[in-house]
């Protein structure tokens, strides 16, 4: 128990929402405030709490002025299902605290507005982290989608593009129904500066990732995939073709010939280890 007691010592609030909680007190405005926020705290502690019951390095649960994000060490190491589950844990609270309002409306402890409000915001919220965009929940989880059918470079860019069509179709919709809602442009700002962000450190995710296969932290394999390459092919490109939750061996072919074979940490090691970043794959076959 102390162990998740610990996490509380993570949670940050941003400076700006501490002007902003100044504000609805001044304003006389905290109950919406405290509302949200309560739904924020809880949607974050809950990725938060499974997060460290499989042990993942938690950096930091901050607290937005408009949202709410668990920071993680991690580098898409984990086993899918893991990540399936911490992803899900955030919307998942959702519903007891729903549960929890009819109960406490029913009792007559909160009023018929006071529910109907936090009704509005809890399902907003809910539905809003459920948009296929990064890096809302919603996002993460196709990730892990595409992630078991393709290479993390090729899940990683697909999740990408599917996020930027779906926040395209966002924004259209705001700026029909919710021109002057200037909260939304907020989030929407929040939303295409996230996904720039991802995308201009695409490489350096992919890399961290790889780096964190070559010392070890790939604790589940759940299938051996062999990868075929041409003898001529470039290290750096096969690595790029590794998937999550897959062993790979690599098959050497020489004008369709096999010719040789190796362990993906045998490239791995080549790569960061021996500094080999230009060399091909058939710098490595050796004759025996």
């Amino acid at each position: 128990m102390n162990n998740y007691l610990g996490l509380l010592r993570k949670i940050h609030i941003h400076p700006l929402l501490w002007v902003i909680i100044g504000l609805s007190v001044v304003t006389a405005n905290f109950k919406s405030l405290f509302l949200l926020m309560l739904i924020v705290f809880v949607h974050e502690m809950g990725h938060a709490i499974s997060a460290h019951f499989f042990s993942w390095r938690i950096k930091a649960i901050m607290l937005l002025p408009f949202g709410g994000v668990a920071e993680v060490d991690e580098h898409g190491n984990r086993p899918l299902k893991e990540e399936f589950i911490v992803v899900l844990s955030g919307p998942l609270q959702h519903l007891w605290l729903q549960g929890a309002a009819f109960i406490l409306q029913f009792v007559n402890v909160i009023n018929s507005s006071d529910y109907q409000l936090f009704t509005f915001y809890n399902l907003s919220i809910l539905l809003f982290n459920l948009l296929p965009v990064w890096p809302l929940d919603g996002g993460k989880l196709l990730f892990i989608l595409f992630s078991k059918s393709f290479s993390y470079r090729k899940a990683h860019m697909f999740m990408m593009l599917t996020s930027i069509a779906f926040l395209f179709i966002y924004v259209l919709t705001i700026a029909i129904t919710s021109p002057n809602h200037l909260n939304m442009w907020i989030i929407t700002t929040f939303l295409i500066y996230s996904l720039y962000y991802e995308y201009k450190h695409r490489m350096y995710s992919c890399m961290r990732f790889l780096m964190e296969r070559y010392y070890g932290k790939q604790n589940t394999i759940y299938k051996l995939k062999p990868i075929i390459v041409d003898e001529s092919e470039l290290v750096y490109s096969v690595l790029l073709q590794f998937q999550r939750g897959c062993k790979h061996l690599i098959v050497v072919e020489k004008n369709g010939t096999k010719v040789s074979e190796m362990d993906e940490n045998e490239l791995l090691h080549a790569y960061f280890a021996n500094k080999l970043t230009n060399s091909k794959v058939g710098d490595l076959v050796y004759p025996y």
